[in-house]
């Protein structure tokens, strides 16, 4: 039971951390907005729950010390994919800090045109206060407040990590795979080949009927062209 609910975890792990990592490279780009950025901290934040629950289950098990053999080289399989859901999630976030530092929604603009109109404070302050404005202000503390958040969640997943390395040792070049590298590619290769194979020996049989009749429209098409040339010389 506890294998299995592993296994939902680090798969609902997977699929939150890989939509997190395609949010990621849209930030700073023709697409980025309010509502990504919102949509990305919503992500991040999913993976970093499920990544707790996760490891939290990972680390029980496999400190077990009655586990039998073979539930240990399972656990342990969905223990290196799991470090790697991790290194993947901090290094998103962490181009995610960057890029949302280096490309804030918000940034203070400076006129091109200065046309040298001027008016009263009372008119430029009752502008400043309206709806629009209102909403940028609102945006803007949003992209403050969330990037102190990432910058946080940064360093959790860090210690995470660390936290990991420290309760379980599981080096990843121990661990056996289910099967060979390329498995699925060769399998996939030799079955492309035997049915390429398989077309020729089917196109190889002949019919004597169909060969029969190819031959004779072959000898009337010989005989046509011969009447043609004969035809063509006499006139």
């Amino acid at each position: 039971m506890a294998r299995e609910e592993s296994k939902v975890l680090l798969d609902a792990l997977n699929k939150t951390t890989a939509c997190c990592h395609h949010l990621v490279l849209t930030v700073g780009g023709s697409a980025d907005s309010q509502n990504l950025r919102e949509e990305l901290q919503k992500t991040r934040q999913k993976a970093l729950e499920l990544a707790v629950a996760t490891g939290t289950r990972l680390t029980v098990a496999l400190r077990d010390r009655g586990l039998a053999a073979e539930e240990r080289a399972e656990f342990e399989r969905l223990w290196v994919a799991f470090s790697g859901c991790l290194d993947l999630l901090e290094a998103d976030m962490q181009r995610a800090l960057a890029l949302g530092a280096a490309f804030p929604l918000h940034a203070p603009r400076r006129p091109l045109v200065r046309t040298g109109v001027v008016g009263s404070c009372s008119g430029v302050a009752a502008r400043a206060l309206s709806v629009r404005s209102l909403r940028h202000e609102a945006g803007r503390d949003f992209y403050v407040v969330d990037l102190q958040e990432l910058e946080r969640e940064v360093l959790q997943v860090g210690e995470m990590i660390n936290d990991m390395e420290m309760k379980v040792s599981v080096p990843h070049w121990t661990v056996q795979p289910r099967q060979t590298a390329g498995a699925e590619l060769l399998s996939s290769a030799s079955a492309g080949a035997s049915s390429a194979m398989s077309v020729p020996e089917r196109s190889g049989h002949c019919d004597p009927s169909k060969a029969l009749a190819a031959t004779i429209f072959s000898a009337v098409l010989l005989a046509a062209v011969a009447l043609a040339l004969c035809v063509a010389k006499l006139s």
